[in-house]
């Protein structure tokens, strides 16, 4: 008897609905059309300090070798854009502090993996049930960001969008706020047909990011994003960036917020994805008064945990600088000199820099105020 794959594969979607993804497709393996912009991408040093992606070459285009015997993905995208993001109320106020909103709530690994992997037991029970039916066992392994894997590519091939001009992948219905995962599975599951690509000439994510770090259309330098600068990168920053980073503290969304596309967005339905400890209008102030122990303990079960203390406040300092002149802001600064790191440190001394520079053209503006105000009130010349 000829296996059932196409009644299998409907299951799979429904399946993958029930466990909260808002879009599931099929895809062959074969990404051998990505190796060579692949390779062009890591000869130009565009992964940064991401050693990992050189280090894995070509094994990412490659994903029947993460797990032998595999040759279809089945590709998953569950959204998370929160119910009042706030995008720019946050980001027009420089006191407050800016996180991608990806990273607002639960981390996105664990909710993902889990439903994956249940995805991959609802499959092989219903294999082991009905045995009779097919000459396979069902062998799967899940992925969520966790290993050498083009993901964008495989979603794309599985019609779950298109790779937009920023590099993120994009539907006509929902935009790009959503994430995406894998299950590689041996079993020969039909598979879907590709969305036409639907940026057309619009380069609005290019134009928009603070850091120029789209440096082609679909080509991203590392080096230069945000998020990479304040999430992957160690050490020092480079001083070309930092003002750029305006109160950015972890992550960026420009070429998000840019989109046309995301005018579709939905909010998300996952509860996992709401904010958590209100990170989504922080006082950075606030947030440089934490200790390391305060910090592990609000970051608990968040991605933002995983940069650690040292780059926390980093980037915070960062921030700070940027921030209108405060005496406040230049006190709290001061306070942790005697005992940051020596990365936090060149990174205080910049930022107490930046509010020095706007003390005093605040200061030169007061002048000039006052001498208008004399001009006005006592018919002084202009030149007095």
């Amino acid at each position: 008897m000829t296996p059932d794959y196409h009644g299998l594969t409907e299951k799979i979607k429904q399946w993958g609905i029930e466990l909260g993804f808002q879009q599931v497709g099929i895809s062959d393996l074969d990404l051998s059309a990505h190796e060579e912009s692949l390779q062009a991408w890591l000869d130009k040093k565009y992964h940064g300090e991401m050693a990992f992606m050189e280090r894995h070459g070509m094994l990412r285009a490659r994903p029947a070798e993460l797990h032998p015997g595999s040759v279809r993905a089945i590709c998953v995208r569950m959204d998370y854009l929160p119910e009042g993001a706030r995008f720019a109320a946050v980001l027009k106020q420089p006191q407050l502090g800016y996180i991608s909103r990806y990273a607002l709530g639960r981390d996105y690994h664990k909710v993902l993996r889990k439903r994956l992997k249940q995805l991959g037991d609802k499959i092989a029970k219903h294999i082991e049930d009905n045995r009779e039916d097919y000459s396979l066992s069902a062998d799967f392994r899940p992925f969520v960001d966790s290993a050498p894997i083009m993901e964008r590519p495989l979603a794309e091939k599985a019609g779950l969008g298109w790779v937009g001009k920023h590099t993120l992948l994009l539907d006509s219905d929902d935009g790009s706020w959503f994430f995406l995962g894998e299950l590689l599975i041996n079993l020969p599951l039909p598979v879907d047909k590709p969305q036409p690509e639907q940026c057309g000439s619009c380069t609005a994510c290019i134009t928009i990011c603070p850091t120029q770090a789209i440096v082609e259309p679909y080509v991203l330098d590392a080096r230069r994003c945000i998020s990479y600068l304040t999430i992957e990168h160690g050490g020092s920053i480079p001083e070309e960036f930092r003002k750029a980073i305006g109160n950015r503290i972890y992550g960026c969304d420009d070429c998000q917020l840019v989109c046309p596309w995301n005018r579709y967005a939905k909010p998300t339905p996952e509860t996992d994805f709401m904010p958590r400890h209100a990170l989504h209008t922080p006082d950075l102030l606030d947030l440089w008064a934490w200790s390391e122990e305060e910090f592990l303990t609000a970051t608990e079960g968040s991605p933002i945990r995983r940069i650690g203390y040292e780059k926390w406040q980093r980037n915070l300092a960062i921030a700070l600088g940027n921030a209108p002149h405060d005496k406040a802001v230049i006190s709290a600064l001061s306070a942790r000199l005697e005992t940051a790191s020596d990365i936090v440190k060149e990174h205080i001394e910049w930022a107490l820099a930046q509010q020095q520079a706007a003390t005093e053209s605040s200061a030169v503006k007061s002048r000039l105020t006052e001498r208008l105000i004399r001009v006005v009130e006592k018919g002084l010349p202009r030149d007095a």
